[in-house]
């Protein structure tokens, strides 16, 4: 996006269908269709005038065949950000603005879905955009094991203490306690059970990885325009970035800061178009598939550094309300749910309308960080609406 574009496009409704990991009480494409006309009736928008569709991650539930059960009139755009990990979900969102604005569409739902049952564990379709010669003959066959050796680089090499990733997590079980609808609901986060909880891969013991749920989401896009003569408040999307820089990516796992997101162009390209700086950004929606990761996005970003990081990431800075920048006030993926992280830009617009179960006094910007350490990540900033 460009200045040209700036709060063209806002998103106008969103919807959230969650359930306990293989515990799906429908099909997955049927959660699918329910999240889209929850997104519907939040807007006060008829399913059937939605004539765009985006979706990142492989998600499985094509369109078109969405087209009956939405009574859908005309399909204009349908589209969907490559890779199979989350570093396109902030991506989608610039895809649906460029359909509206060119006018290529006029309605766009964001989503993605997945139901053990239909599309089976995330990590293994996660690990097929991975996967090559060079990484299995060194052992390497889950996510898990690749964010570790970054991770390692971070705390060995740049000398982050690992006490910033407890208190991340800490502050996301915090928030998810809080949140009716988290699988965390009621259930802070027991340190003990943190620190000795069983290793998945050294660094990360089982409370620093998120765990997948069944379920899907959705989020309505329109021109803001449009959004205005509708039943919430629009909340615009101010920018958006994505890509890779030279020497990023999986390919070889030797990249020149190997403990990077990747985030660092993203992020100086997302600062430039909106004219905006880290100091402006009231609130996070972070995807952590793993804590230390989410440690790197923030720094990527520009929030803190290597050097300071510390002083930066406490509890005290990341809960809502009173935290200097809270970050995911629904408890994100670690404990309000991962359905590969579309329940971050939905908090995104929740606690920019003040209807987050944390919500953040005046919170005015949100950055959206898309799935940190994909061989393409993504960015972006929701606003709510200044007219």
């Amino acid at each position: 996006m460009n200045r040209a574009s700036q709060a063209k496009v806002a998103v106008a409704g969103v919807g959230l269908r969650q359930y306990k990991r293989g515990g799906a009480t429908l099909p997955e494409q049927g959660i699918l269709i329910r999240a889209i006309i929850d997104a519907c009736e939040d807007a006060g928008f008829n399913p059937a005038d939605v004539d765009g569709f985006v979706s990142y991650g492989d998600d499985k539930n094509e369109p078109v065949r969405l087209m009956p059960d939405l009574g859908t009139k005309e399909l204009r755009w349908n589209s969907q950000v490559w890779g199979g990990g989350g570093g396109g979900i902030a991506a989608a969102f610039g895809q649906a603005a460029a359909a509206i604005i060119s006018g290529q569409a006029n309605a766009v739902i964001v989503f993605r879905a997945l139901a053990q049952g239909n599309s089976g564990r995330m990590s293994a379709a996660v690990m097929r955009h991975h996967l090559n010669d060079h990484i299995m003959g060194a052992g390497l066959i889950a996510p898990a094991q690749i964010c570790a050796l970054r991770a390692q680089r971070m705390f060995e090499y740049h000398q982050v203490p690992h006490s910033v990733t407890e208190e991340l997590v800490k502050a996301s079980y915090y928030h998810g306690a809080k949140n009716p609808e988290a699988s965390s609901f009621g259930k802070e986060l027991d340190l003990e059970a943190y620190r000795t909880g069983r290793w998945v891969t050294e660094p990360f013991r089982l409370f620093d990885c998120s765990r997948e749920n069944d379920g899907a989401g959705a989020l309505l896009l329109v021109s803001t325009e449009q959004a205005r003569d509708l039943k919430k408040p629009p909340i615009t999307l101010l920018g958006v970035a994505n890509g890779a820089s030279q020497g990023w990516g999986d390919l070889i796992e030797n990249d020149t800061d190997y403990a990077s997101a990747g985030f660092k162009p993203v992020a100086d390209r997302l600062w430039e178009q909106t004219g905006l700086q880290p100091k402006d950004i009231d609130v996070v929606q972070l995807y952590e598939n793993f804590s230390a990761q989410g440690i790197a996005s923030l720094i990527d970003h520009g929030f803190c550094t290597y050097e300071n990081v510390a002083e930066f990431v406490k509890f005290e800075n990341l809960i809502a309300d009173g935290g200097k920048l809270p970050v995911n006030t629904s408890g994100g993926n670690f404990a309000q749910g991962f359905i590969h992280g579309i329940g971050t830009p939905i908090e995104a617009i929740r606690v920019l309308r003040g209807e987050s179960a944390n919500n953040v006094a005046n919170a005015k910007t949100c950055l959206l960080a898309g799935g940190p350490g994909a061989p393409t990540v993504s960015s972006a900033i929701f606003s709510v609406d200044d007219r």
